[in-house]
């Protein structure tokens, strides 16, 4: 059975108002919970973004819930710390936490100073840095130079056992990749055929029976005008290609980048609807790929609502 899962997007909601949120969803029925590890958002007007690691540790304990956290070792984090932060969550919280890696975006990356390196060379800084956290998770001293260099590093606070490592990817070439080395894939929802490719190169890839999480970005409203404006206010600049998305700077230059973009164009990229039986429908389709888990993540900033709404009109049409 598919669990249906809570984001918290901190782009968009403060660290408090977000721990508030995700134990109302856990209360109103939501049987998991995932988010972004952000140093900025994607846009000036979400004006928000809390430290995931921080907001995780708070969160787990607020909650019963399952956690994870998609992030970019290799740069702005050096894979001891990641490991280290891994370790601590998991010996915490056995069996609660999992964390989903992946080559970043220079949103987040560039304040270290260091050139943003192109796709290829993130790639491959990715795969060594698996490399490490997993030594390290294994109670390994780790020496390594490479395209990122370690000296003698040993994690000493470990869990019983190590926290999943997913791999986060969008296009089917890096799914056959994270096919290799992940114990799981997380990917953003798109049309069901298109998902359909990339779920499949996973498991081309190595991914054969290991778990498949898929995030769903919607925007539910009371109305269809509301629900089409929040969707184009607050993920407009979400639509762009990886070429793109992954290569810019600041949120002002997505805010730039996203001036010609009109409501039509984030309906491809959303799901928006006013009525959550079209809500439930778009999911049921997305259930038929298997995945095991579907992390929701209304675009908007009143997250009270849509969770109330969603509990009374969208979960248990699922969970029937």
């Amino acid at each position: 059975m598919t669990t249906i899962g809570f984001h918290a997007s901190h782009e968009q909601i403060s660290p408090g108002r977000l721990l508030h949120a995700v134990a109302a969803a856990e209360a109103a029925g939501f049987g998991a919970a995932m988010c972004s590890d952000h140093l900025a958002p994607w846009s000036e007007r979400q004006g928000h973004s809390g430290h995931a690691w921080s907001w995780l540790g708070a969160a787990l304990q607020a909650t019963d819930l399952s956690l994870g956290v998609v992030t970019a070792p290799g740069q702005r984090y050096h894979p001891a710390v990641t490991a280290q932060a891994i370790a601590t969550l998991g010996e915490m919280f056995p069996g609660r936490f999992w964390a989903a890696l992946g080559s970043g975006e220079a949103v987040n990356e560039h304040v270290t100073g260091d050139r943003w390196p192109r796709k290829p060379v993130r790639g491959a800084r990715l795969l060594e840095c698996v490399e490490v956290i997993r030594a390290l998770l294994r109670g390994e001293e780790v020496t390594h130079d490479g395209l990122i260099r370690v000296d003698r590093a040993r994690i000493w606070s470990l869990p019983a056992t190590p926290p999943p490592l997913l791999g986060a990817a969008v296009s089917e070439a890096t799914a056959r990749t994270v096919g290799t080395w992940a114990d799981g894939l997380i990917t953003i929802a798109r049309p069901v055929d298109v998902l359909r490719r990339v779920v499949d190169a996973f498991r081309e890839g190595g991914g054969d029976r290991k778990p498949v999480r898929f995030q769903v970005h919607l925007s539910w409203a009371a109305d269809e005008a509301t629900a089409r404006a929040v969707a184009h206010d607050q993920w407009r600049t979400n639509v762009f290609g990886p070429e793109l998305a992954w290569d810019l700077e600041l949120p002002s230059q997505f805010d730039d980048a996203a001036r010609f973009v009109q409501p039509d164009d984030v309906c491809g990229h959303v799901l928006v609807s006013a009525d959550p039986k079209r809500h439930v429908e778009w999911l049921l389709e997305l259930i038929e790929l298997g995945p095991d888990a579907i992390y929701v993540h209304h675009v908007g900033t009143d997250q009270d609502r849509f969770i109330d709404v969603f509990a009374e009109r969208v979960l248990p049409e699922l969970a029937s």
